[in-house]
């Protein structure tokens, strides 16, 4: 099983392509809810996404309703600055869906009041209106797998024996 990161009704590319990228490094399903902003030919959502669409699965909806439709029953956060509680706060289990909204109005607010049990928010100061959405998506998601333990992810690097930057900044280390 995997965490789920639902987009509704996303409108620029960039965000979507480094979601995506963010979604295939960490094993996530991405879930598109139509309308799109853009086409998923597009080519700053490929390069937003580099060449790892391969690595990544996902689904497209036509509404709101169907995406519903087809995953009644499932567990579901929602993300919004409209939340009575913090990311943080929420428990979350693997193959849970974290649902987001479009970059200028989020998730619709008649939604947010049938769920607004479900509702998460990242703190944030009071005059600040909204992080990035691909921003918002990374930050809620590392607290999903830290809580599930990172599931299939390495927590561990290795240096790779090659010095690029050539090392005159060793000097000052």
């Amino acid at each position: 099983m995997a965490l789920n990161i639902v987009l509704v009704n996303p409108e620029i590319p960039q965000n979507t392509g480094n979601i995506a990228r963010t979604c295939a490094a960490t094993g996530a399903v991405l879930h598109l809810v139509e309308p799109l902003g853009f086409s998923l030919s597009d080519k700053y959502l490929k390069r937003a996404g580099l060449d790892y669409w391969h690595l990544m699965t996902y689904r497209r909806y036509p509404s709101l309703e169907d995406f519903f439709r087809q995953h009644e029953g499932a567990r579901m956060h929602f993300a919004s600055t409209k939340a009575p509680r913090g990311h943080h706060e929420a428990e979350y289990r693997d193959g849970d869906f974290l649902v987001f909204g479009c970059e200028t109005r989020g998730l619709p607010e008649n939604l947010l009041e049938r769920v607004y049990d479900r509702c998460v928010r990242i703190p944030m100061r009071p005059e600040a209106r909204s992080l990035n959405l691909s921003n918002s998506v990374a930050i809620v998601l590392y607290e999903a797998l830290r809580q599930t333990d990172f599931p299939g992810l390495s927590a561990k690097g290795s240096l790779t024996g090659r010095d690029e930057a050539g090392g005159a900044w060793l000097d000052y280390v």
